[in-house]
This record gives structure tokens, sequence and C-alpha cells, in this order.
């Protein structure tokens, strides 16, 4: 498997371990009854609980235009150096995005986000044969 789909399958994971802290925010504040509800008349998250589900949609979002670029230079057999390096970018940058937000770092967040969208736009220029 080459490294961008590595990255991709890394990914992934983050998403999954980013489901799984919002989730246990969540019944942490509400409880595991009110949430298996229809959750009609939940009170607003508690801001640790609104951060984890702000993370978790920032990230599937990076993913949305991460995942099928990968896809994309995989099928077309496009692995470059700058496929690879746009890959890890995104995937590290992505990761330190997330403990930035959860721990709710004002400032550096941005910056991470940053250099996950220039990994995400090296991919989508080796991709479209830009130099």
């Amino acid at each position: 498997m080459t490294v961008e789909l590595t990255m991709l399958a890394y990914s992934v994971a983050l998403l999954v371990i980013l489901i799984l802290i919002q989730a246990t925010a969540g019944i942490a504040q509400h409880g595991v009854v009110p949430l298996a509800g229809p959750r009609d008349n939940l009170a607003p998250p508690k801001p640790f609980p609104a951060r984890a589900k702000r993370v978790v949609d920032n990230h599937r979002e990076g993913l949305t235009m991460f995942a099928p670029l990968v896809l994309i230079a995989a099928i077309a057999g496009i692995h470059t150096g700058k496929t690879v390096l746009g890959a890890e970018l995104f995937f590290y940058s992505r990761a330190a995005h997330a403990v930035i937000y959860l721990l709710g770092l004002p400032l550096v967040r941005p910056l991470t986000w940053a250099v996950g969208l220039v990994g995400t736009l090296m991919v989508l220029a080796a991709v479209l044969g830009l130099r």
C-alpha cells in the first residue's frame, strides 16, 4: 500500500477516534438513555462536547476533499514526492489540529488546519498534473 493510502487509512482511524471522543463527551453530559432516544429535548452541549462535535465535523469536511484525491491518485498510478508529502501533511496536521481543537487552544488551530489544506492542495495539483 502506498504512503498516500496509508495516510488516508490513518485519517479515517482518526475520525473514528474523534467520534468516540465525541460520543463519550455526550454520554458524560447527558447520560446513555437520553442519547439513545430522539434527542429532541437535550440541553445545549457544554464547551468540551461542543468542541468535540466541531472537530468531528471539521475533520469529516477535510476528509471529503482529501479522500477522493488520494483514491484518484491511486487509481491513476500517481505516486510522487508531492503526493506523499501532501498526504503526510494532511494526516499529521489533522491529528495536531484535533488535539489542539479538543484542548481549546486559540490561534494555533487555524495554522494546523491550513497545513492540512496545503497537503490536500498538493495532492490535487499532482492529480491535475500541475507543477
